[in-house]
């Protein structure tokens, strides 16, 4: 009996000891089995990717310069350019610290805005009173060269890294405009960028003259400082002035628009291409009884042509100057572990009425170009322009 009990008990402790065992073993492979934490697609195979980061390990002539971060940011890198969207990007820990510089209104380089139009770099706006500015780029210029190097060979953020520098240094642009018989090399010396938001002024007794130079974080803030002393200035019209306007923020843009639109207005609609999103105006609309009138141009891009569609669509203001760069495309930034970040295009911008900016940007109602005996003589035929449309309203 006793020896029964024994065998019994030992069969008992044995069982415990393996199903403890079971459960540890089952604890341990469940960890392994989670320590992914985002895990790729069952059907996409990266066994091509590790043989060949396998030969170069083995073969390259200087295995040291094999750098595990370098790989990675690589890899990553050419995934994105796959794509083969200019504003879809990856930014590495510095790229991303620079990039929030730049939304912040506040870097150093030569101040400009430049994108991808028609296949090739392009200056989309330069900034004001930048170097960029003072030494004559426009918008619309082609960059062909940065320091020599063809841009055909460059992304959109290699092309804005190699023009980017410390202040005090630098860059020589192999610059075509379509005036000129033959590109030239205009040579920029770098300087701390501090972009102001907007400036605005009394013209000819009545009418303030709003110009709105980029939707930086403080360019609400100052809108509605200024907004205050243009009440109390005796202006009766408004003229505003979008040229040269690269964009910024999307909620800025939103912010600004509610001083002319009632709220609930619809200020821009986001195609995602899975659902459409309204964002509406939500403002005080202090603006709303005033006669107005948007001066654009090709350094018109995102915001500014949000912005600009915004009250074309709701209010059929007269918009004037030249077709505007046709960016409306919506880019999210998105933090990676590390520093690095991914700026994704996640959806196209529409205006109120559907009308699609993205490569098309925004006609004018009243067309007027600027000459280069315009630019010289310091003449603003546009500005001319809408002083003559905005007394007749």
């Amino acid at each position: 009996m006793n020896s029964q009990i024994k065998r019994s008990l030992l069969l008992l402790i044995l069982f415990s000891v393996l199903a403890i065992g079971s459960f540890g073993t089952g604890v341990f492979v469940g960890k392994n089995q989670v320590v992914c934490e985002v895990c790729p697609p069952q059907d996409l195979d990266f066994s091509l990717f590790w043989e060949a980061y396998h030969k170069l390990k083995e073969r390259f002539v200087e295995p040291e310069k094999i750098k595990e971060e370098d790989v990675v940011f690589g890899a990553i890198s050419g995934m994105v350019e796959s794509i083969g969207d200019p504003y879809t990007v990856f930014f590495d820990p510095e790229d991303t610290k620079k990039f929030l510089e730049d939304i912040t209104g506040r870097f150093e380089g030569v101040g400009m805005e430049i994108g991808i139009r028609n296949n090739g770099l392009q200056v989309i706006a330069p900034l004001e009173g930048t170097p960029a500015q003072k030494a004559g780029l426009r918008a619309g210029d082609r960059i062909i060269k940065v320091d020599g190097k063809l841009t055909t060979e460059l992304t959109l953020e290699e092309a804005v890294t190699l023009i980017r520098g410390e202040k005090g240094t630098k860059v020589v642009l192999t610059i075509f405009r379509e005036t000129w018989d033959a590109p030239k090399d205009i040579e920029i010396e770098r300087a701390v960028i501090e972009v102001p938001s907007l400036k605005w002024e009394l013209l000819e007794g009545n009418i303030a003259y709003i110009k709105i130079y980029h939707f930086s974080e403080k360019a609400s803030f100052d809108f509605s400082r200024a907004s205050i002393q243009i009440l109390t200035s005796g202006a009766e019209r408004i003229i505003l002035d979008l040229r040269n306007n690269p964009g910024g923020y999307l909620e800025v843009a939103r912010d600004i628009a509610g001083f002319f639109l009632k709220k609930g207005e619809v200020v821009v609609i986001e195609d995602s291409g899975r659902e459409k999103r309204e964002y509406k105006a939500r403002g005080n609309a202090i603006f709303l009884g005033y006669p107005l009138v948007v001066l654009i141009n090709e350094g018109s891009a995102s915001g500014a042509e949000i912005l600009a569609g915004a009250l074309k669509d709701n209010l059929d203001i007269i918009l004037i100057g030249e077709t505007s760069f046709g960016k409306g495309s919506v880019q999210q930034l998105e933090r990676l572990k590390g520093g690095s970040s991914l700026k994704i295009t996640t959806a196209k911008w529409l205006t109120p009425q559907g009308k699609i900016i993205t490569d098309v940007g925004l006609e004018p109602d009243i067309k007027v170009e600027m000459t280069e005996e315009d630019y010289q003589e310091g003449r603003d035929p546009q500005l001319d322009k809408a002083i003559e449309v905005i007394k007749e309203l």
